[in-house]
């Protein structure tokens, strides 16, 4: 059997679908799986070992360019390559208007979610297969039952294996020790004050540990040059590709970080991992993993560098027990 896996985006949500996969594969392991996602996150994607085919969408690019030929010319291109896969099913794990349209271009039956519990309702119309799932549940086991469902299984929902290893390869760290900090995020009322990120670089050098930190554009570029500045034992990385940071912070020993895909990554691959959530709720799409934690801010409040290094050692000391 032949299946399509339809997740766009964003990174969070491509890599919340990543347990669904595990499940499948234990559970019905003469599945083949291919995938559709946007360009951007191929390569996230690319980390799953069961993941065959990567079908590319850029249909936040298209949107742009309705008029013209490149574009038309590209979504004929995905129409024709998912219909010569010759799928058996599509399931359409996100929900939405724009997914079902992707998933419609198989020419195959497609399940997903029934209209009380998609994200878009209308999105249910191009569904052959619909499924209820309580709209309650984290994004995470909302797809794993939906897999279940749609493949004819029972997720153990006990257990949670997202499956994906860190590229190989890339660069390595200077420091045994190290810490990942990721203060870069899509929103302005995400991001952690700056003096927080310095006040926190300089509890991990008090504990022995490396901050690490790097940058995608120019205002995170100042903020990673004001905690080094502050903090000259942390290392800054160079601007670099998805899969070289995700190279990287798979080889990290702890990851402390705002609201943003790349969090969620660390806490798939199973690292301790602090989430600092401080304008979003993070009870239904916030990071899940074996040792990942999430503070989240009171309201007109914040959170203080403090409470943060001491979730950090938390975990750090659950991982040294796993691991004995």
């Amino acid at each position: 059997m032949k299946v399509l896996i339809v997740k766009t985006s964003s990174m969070g949500d491509v890599i919340h679908t990543f347990p669904s996969v595990e499940d499948a594969r234990r559970n019905r392991p003469e599945i083949s799986f291919d995938w559709c996602v946007e360009e951007a996150f191929a390569g996230i994607v690319a980390l799953h070992p069961a993941i065959g085919t990567i079908h590319t969408v850029a249909i936040r690019r298209w949107r742009k360019n309705l008029l013209d030929r490149g574009t038309w010319r590209e979504a004929a291109g995905l129409r024709r390559a998912l219909r010569t896969c010759g799928y058996d099913l599509v399931i359409d794990a996100q929900g939405l208007l724009k997914s079902a349209l992707v998933a419609k271009q198989a020419a195959a039956p497609i399940a997903g979610f029934d209209r009380t519990s998609a994200r878009e309702p209308t999105a249910t119309l191009f569904y052959d297969r619909r499924f209820a799932v309580p709209r309650e549940l984290h994004a995470i086991e909302r797809t794993r039952r939906l897999f279940g469902l749609a493949l004819g299984y029972e997720p153990d929902l006990s257990a949670l294996v997202s499956g994906i290893q860190p590229p190989a390869g890339g660069s390595t760290f200077a420091s045994e020790k190290n810490a990942f900090l990721l203060h870069g995020t899509s929103r302005e009322d995400k991001k952690w004050p700056v003096g927080d990120w310095v006040e926190t670089a300089r509890l991990l050098v008090e504990k022995g540990i490396t901050p690490v930190t790097t940058w995608s554009n120019q205002a995170e570029k100042a903020v990673a040059e004001a905690i080094a500045k502050a903090i000259p034992r942390t290392e800054l990385v160079p601007k670099s590709s998805l899969a070289e940071i995700a190279a990287l912070i798979g080889r990290s020993t702890l990851v402390i970080g705002a609201d943003t895909g790349l969090t969620h990554l660390a806490s798939a691959f199973g690292l301790p991992t602090v989430a600092v959530f401080l304008a979003t709720e993070p009870g239904l799409t916030g990071p899940r993993g074996p040792f990942s934690s999430t503070l989240l801010a009171p309201p007109g409040g914040g959170i203080v560098p403090d409470a943060v290094m001491a979730e950090a050692e938390r975990l750090l000391e659950l991982k040294s027990q796993a691991a004995a």
